[in-house]
């Protein structure tokens, strides 16, 4: 395990996934501009050398019980308005840079992934949350509303009405809830989210990498080309791949009933 810029991300490698932790446990994992500006060099890192060290799943966790407790409620209310917009954009631009890595994504959600937490899980492509976490936004009870992607994100992954009432009244949402409305993706005994959503990045890590970076590609653009430009990249994706290594055996792993042993080539 290795620490990154000043010690609040960690980055280890296990086998084809990597773990990115938010290392500031003491404080219950909130955001500063510091923890901002390492987790962003560890997902930079990761997204640099996926290839060189065949990386095929992320996840991303807390150290200590709690994954995240949000925003630095001290820096928040100190903040002047220069100060709140430097560190507004350096946020976004962090989200986004988890949202594209090209590398499967999960977080785990343990006690606590609240309001600028809650938006730093939305980027992932999986969450897996402990069936006792505190989840959810408070923005609207502090007098601003969530502005790091909740007004974007969410009504994408849970339609306009569902997000509206996220955003907007401002409360935590069961686990259980989040799960039937495709908010989470798997509800966990607490103790043991940081293992299965290991778990979880274990079992992406095993389909074929090429495939599964042209996949979340496409899938990522979905709400942001016609349909005719999507259909477009899946057939240059599709295309790009299709004279591989890891096609042929996917197919010939297939035909003769074993496991595939995919070489990202």
């Amino acid at each position: 395990m290795r620490e990154i810029g000043d010690g609040n991300a960690l980055l280890e490698i296990d086998g084809h996934r990597v773990d990115v932790w938010l290392n500031r446990p003491d404080k219950r994992n909130a955001i500063d501009q510091q923890v901002i500006h390492d987790l962003r060099a560890a997902v930079d890192e990761v997204a640099a050398i996926r290839e060189a060290e065949d990386l095929r799943a992320m996840t991303l966790l807390g150290k200590g019980p709690v994954f995240c407790a949000g925003m630095d409620m001290e820096m928040m209310y100190a903040a002047e308005q220069d100060q709140h917009d430097e560190f507004h954009v350096a946020l976004n631009e962090l989200f986004t840079d988890i949202e594209q890595v090209p590398l499967p994504t999960v977080a785990g959600i343990k006690k606590a992934a609240v309001a600028g937490a809650f938006e730093l899980a939305l980027p992932a492509d999986f969450r897996v949350i402990g069936e006792d976490a505190a989840y959810g936004l408070r923005e609207t009870k502090l007098g601003i509303f969530p502005s790091g992607g909740s007004t974007q994100r969410l009504p994408q992954l849970v339609g306009l009405s569902r997000a509206k009432d996220l955003v907007m009244r401002s409360d935590f949402i069961d686990p259980a809830e989040a799960e039937r409305m495709g908010l989470v993706h798997e509800v966990v005994e607490p103790g043991t989210v940081d293992e299965e959503a290991q778990a979880l990045a274990d079992e992406l890590a095993t389909r074929a990498p090429l495939g599964m970076e042209k996949a979340k590609e496409c899938l990522n653009a979905a709400f942001d080309t016609s349909l005719q430009e999507g259909l477009d990249m899946e057939h240059e994706g599709a295309s790009a791949i299709w004279d591989t290594h890891d096609r042929r055996e996917g197919f010939a792993a297939a035909l003769e009933e074993r496991e595939p042993a995919f070489e990202r080539e």
